[in-house]
């Protein structure tokens, strides 16, 4: 191609991404194409004219790769292969991305292989926009949808001799993990040309969806339905994934088409009873009549028929998808580093796959962009926090403000919450202070540990509940707020609510709903979130593996601090594990041995209830101070109710200090 041409294009990307005023070819760009120039050159920096190199991964990243997206590259391979045959067109290069732009498979033609070896479309190739500008697989990447990039839409001057049509892959929750392409060198014709291609594309691209969403749940139960019974259990019809009490916890692309949703939110969490009417126990028995074969339902919404089969596989935990064979020797599982990090997790990500945590996310998600206010209950170190942050993420409020109420003295509680003005008393700052109910006006107040308020401040919060007003320390004028409050509390607050140690009122004013997050124990989905745990918690970008003895007894283990425990377990086996493999002996004794943490910790149930059990085991280990020491902890923690940050106060220690000694000393409780 000649370098005028070359030079020409450059120059046409420069002036459309400048807005120069005389470009006539400006309105044929589509709106695709030109935000995508934008993105290549204002957020990438790229220079159209430059000839880039093509950028490959070495050898063992890309079979690091390769293993990662193992089971895709085995359900594509065989349709790309299928899908080469019938395109019948000589120049042709069919490959599949991953959701990074690294190319994982190639299907090209052979008597010009080495041409596309020049052209940078071949095995470890990164096709991303960051890498190579507007192309294919990498605007289909950046748009998540089917795309045609035409000869001269491509923003580099050296690839407008390429043509390429690319359509996305999800993953069963929706996720974008893959792209499928059809390259062309030196294509001909204009760019509708390329429209039968396209169609082709997008359907391999959607029978490989499929395929990777039954593979998934091929060890549970999946519902499959459509309005015609000729398609049922073929690539149209709609799929369901259903947890053991018939709950939805997956739903493909055509089931929320052919229901007339725009979320799989809106199925996800749902019992499919809610959905067709049919009886879910019934439907949900393995040996029922009603199970074989199809069956005609309506949907309950709008009463449209369809005919539906369901399949159902042993309910097993089916780590075998997951192994690999290591050059130890060992069965290990590797895991695939997250795609992303995102610094607020959504709604949906917290869900998993449990059928108890769908059902809290679907009634997060019902009042997230209300007003009503939220009361998060649940144990410590069930990511109340967490919580919180994705309610607000899915509100479109602004800002987030948290405050931790067991974690202030209570001697500054009121000016942290409330503010104060210049001068409100000693000590206090020149220019004053904005508390924390000012600073989330307009958007999330979040009140961690609401039930070690003291009650003298829970009268003032109420006020301002009730007036939406706030008067600062030392003010006389109140301030209009604009509030919507979360609380959360791992204690029991209608206990609280008749010993006189909290606001009845204010409970019913903060208890708009309550959403009582399940300890990590009675999730039936531990092992996705301990593989996704594992996966998140990778600092170098690198696929992580764990020998499958060492993840079993992380799914044996109980858990007494919940996600907060399995967090710091799995950070610290990260750190000190050999080759990237964490193995039995990385994991602390306690989860080796299964100790079912009966021992005192912070992270246990909402009420505590000191006692003696363990005196007597102690016999004659304890020297006379450590007796009187345990003696004067039990008593102080009965003389408080099991309120432990009351208790730290009375004995003038800090609550982690408090945790520490009882530890020491084996003071158990219990959650009532």
């Amino acid at each position: 191609m000649s370098i005028q041409i070359e030079s020409q294009h450059a120059a046409t990307v420069v002036g459309f991404v400048r807005g120069d005023a005389g470009m006539a070819q400006a309105s044929a760009i589509s709106a695709a194409i030109g935000a995508s120039w934008r993105r290549c050159m204002i957020e990438y920096s790229l220079d159209p004219a430059r000839e880039q190199e093509p950028f490959v991964v070495d050898a063992q990243t890309l079979k690091e790769y390769r293993n990662r997206h193992e089971h895709l590259i085995q359900v594509a391979s065989a349709e790309i292969d299928w899908l080469y045959d019938h395109i019948a067109m000589s120049g042709c290069a069919l490959l599949l991305t991953d959701a990074g732009g690294i190319v994982l498979y190639e299907k090209a033609d052979p008597t010009i292989l080495q041409t596309f070896r020049m052209a940078g479309l071949q095995l470890g190739a990164d096709w991303s926009e960051l890498r190579q500008g507007t192309n294919g697989m990498g605007t289909c990447i950046a748009e998540n949808r089917p795309i045609i990039v035409h000869r001269d839409e491509h923003f580099r001057a050296s690839h407008i001799g390429l043509s390429c049509t690319a359509a996305p892959i999800h993953d069963p929750d929706g996720s974008l993990v893959a792209v499928l392409d059809a390259s062309t060198l030196n294509a001909q014709g204009t760019r509708e040309t390329q429209t039968h291609i396209m169609a082709l594309v997008h359907l391999s691209a959607k029978l490989i969806e499929k395929c990777l969403f039954l593979r998934h749940f091929q060890r549970g139960s999946v519902l499959r339905f459509h309005a015609r019974p000729e398609f049922v259990n073929l690539q149209h019809d709609g799929a369901l994934a259903l947890a053991s009490d018939a709950t939805v916890i997956a739903a493909d692309e055509m089931a929320m088409r052919l229901l007339g949703v725009t979320q799989r939110g809106e199925l996800i969490g749902r019992r499919i009873d809610e959905i067709f009417d049919m009886r879910a126990a019934e439907m949900m028995d393995p040996v029922s009549p009603s199970a074989v074969g199809l069956w005609p339902v309506r949907d309950a919404l709008l009463g449209r028929r369809y005919f539906a089969s369901l399949s159902h596989e042993a309910p097993d935990v089916a780590l075998s998808k997951y192994r690999i064979r290591s050059t130890r020797g060992s069965d290990v599982m590797q895991l695939a580093p997250p795609q992303s990090t995102k610094d607020v997790l959504a709604l949906e990500d917290l869900a998993g796959e449990d059928p108890q945590m769908l059902r809290i996310v679907r009634s997060a998600r019902r009042v997230a962009t209300s007003s009503v206010s939220v009361m998060i209950q649940g144990a410590t170190g069930t990511g109340k926090e967490l919580f919180a942050r994705a309610l607000h993420a899915a509100s479109g409020r602004s800002p987030f403000v948290a405050l931790n109420c067991a974690a202030i003295p209570e001697s500054l509680i009121e000016s942290e919450l409330f503010g104060y003005k210049s001068g409100a008393f000693t000590g206090a700052r020149r220019e004053g202070m904005k508390g924390t109910i000012l600073q989330a006006s307009g958007g999330t107040l979040f009140l961690d540990e609401i039930g070690d308020m003291p009650l003298a401040l829970q009268t003032r919060l109420l006020r301002v509940l009730e007036e939406h007003e706030v008067v600062p320390l030392g003010a006389e004028k109140a301030m209009k707020v604009d509030l919507r409050v979360v609380c959360a509390s791992h204690q029991n607050l209608r206990s609280m609510i008749s010993r006189g140690q909290f606001r009845e009122d204010l409970y019913y004013r903060l208890n708009g709903i309550t959403l009582e997050l399940p300890r990590l124990v009675d999730r039936t989905d531990k092992d996705q979130l301990i593989r996704n745990l594992l996966s998140a918690e990778t600092s170098d970008g690198r696929p992580v593996a764990i020998e499958t003895d060492a993840f079993q007894c992380l799914l044996d283990y109980d858990w007494p601090g919940n996600i907060r425990e399995l967090r710091n377990v799995i950070r610290t086996a990260l750190a000190i594990c050999d080759g990237g493999v964490v193995r039995l002996r990385d994991l602390p004794s306690e989860v080796r041995n299964g100790a079912s943490g009966a021992i005192a910790s912070e992270m246990q149930s909402p009420v505590f209830e000191a006692g003696d059990a363990g005196a007597s085991d102690l016999g004659s280990s304890l020297s006379p101070i450590e007796a009187a020491e345990r003696q004067a902890l039990v008593k102080a923690i009965r003389t408080t109710e099991g309120n432990m940050a009351r208790a730290a106060t009375l004995l003038q220690v800090s609550r982690s200090t408090l945790y520490r000694r009882c530890r020491r000393l084996r003071i158990t409780h219990r959650g009532l």
